[in-house]
């Protein structure tokens, strides 16, 4: 067991969803939180974050930071995924070592498993075959912070341990439609549909592929709980254990939305990976089980969507 009463906790990437959620499920833990925005901290920068790093001795790291998006963003970027991607999980990296951190979580993704892995996929399925091509710059990137934390545990004796999580979403989202995630990116597509009245909103891919989806708030809780009682070189996985396709998401969000169109399917577009679900055998073992459902996360989401909305509007 890991104590966090009374530590230094770095949240690395703390205004980003996943950050943010981390911040907030600290709240109810005994300790201090630290956090520097990219505005006061350029994490590409190695020299920087080993200054501010020594000056603020964090004693725990939640490595949360990193330059994200969908497929689009992923195709026309593919140096930016890769450089910043590698830039900042090494400064993190080598600076907790250099200054003793006393442990440090990396978050990756689970598009570091191959297309396609056997499913559900096992831990040990990482480097057994090609990855997907329309995200492979960012699991190349992912893949590389996972090895480096298992390089520093063996040559260094790091208490650092990485946790892979499923397709993420929940308060905090990106719904930019040209570099959001399918969630998201669905959820405003359904929305400006009904505001618009548009009588079918179109999806790219044929809406077959199986995806597994957790709220951002689940995996905080489950970032924490590993903080405490996980230390192994395996980069353990984090999902919900439940897979829906892209169709029924669509169906799913429209329900919750109040949106009574229907739905095209542009087959000429990418589809992704045809299945992709996380064996969750080693995290249940730890004795964490998810407690958010994906209707009531879906709902909760979309209030915060229809909140942010709102508070838009009256700034402008």
């Amino acid at each position: 067991m890991y104590g966090l009463a009374g530590k230094k906790v770095w949240v690395c990437g703390h205004r980003g969803m996943v950050g943010s959620a981390i911040v907030r499920r600290l709240a109810t833990e005994d300790c201090a939180v630290l956090t520097a925005g990219s505005d006061v901290l350029d994490l590409r920068d190695g020299a920087a974050v080993q200054t501010w790093m020594r000056a603020n001795r964090p004693d725990f790291v939640f490595m949360a930071a990193a330059k994200v998006g969908g497929i689009l963003a992923n195709r026309d970027f593919p140096a930016d995924f890769l450089y910043d991607n590698l830039m900042i999980e090494a400064n993190v990296i080598k600076g907790a070592a250099d200054v003793g951190v006393e442990k440090l979580l990396l978050l990756g993704s689970s598009c570091i498993y191959p297309k396609h892995a056997t499913q559900p996929m096992p831990e040990s399925a990482l480097l057994t075959g090609p990855l997907e091509p329309t995200n492979e710059w960012y699991a190349i990137a992912k893949i590389a912070g996972v090895k480096l934390c298992q390089a520093f545990r063996a040559q260094h004796g790091c208490d650092f341990i990485s946790a892979m999580p499923t397709n993420l979403y929940g308060e905090g989202d990106n719904f930019d439609l040209t570099s959001s995630h399918v969630l998201p990116a669905l959820m405003r597509k359904v929305h400006e549909a009904k505001v618009n009245g548009q009588p079918t909103v179109e999806i790219w891919g044929t809406g077959a592929p199986l995806r597994e989806f957790l709220h951002v708030d689940d995996l905080a809780d489950a970032c924490v709980h590993l903080a405490k009682v996980y230390s192994d070189p395996v980069a353990i996985n984090v999902g919900s254990g439940q897979e829906v396709s892209i169709r029924a998401l669509a169906e799913l969000i429209a329900d919750v939305v109040g949106y009574k169109g229907t739905f095209t399917f542009d087959a000429s577009k990418p589809d992704g990976t045809p299945r992709k679900l996380l064996d969750t055998t080693l995290l249940a073992s730890t004795g964490w089980t998810p407690a958010v459902t994906l209707r009531s996360g879906i709902a909760a989401t979309y209030r915060w969507y229809l909140d942010n909305l709102a508070a838009k509007a009256v700034r402008q």
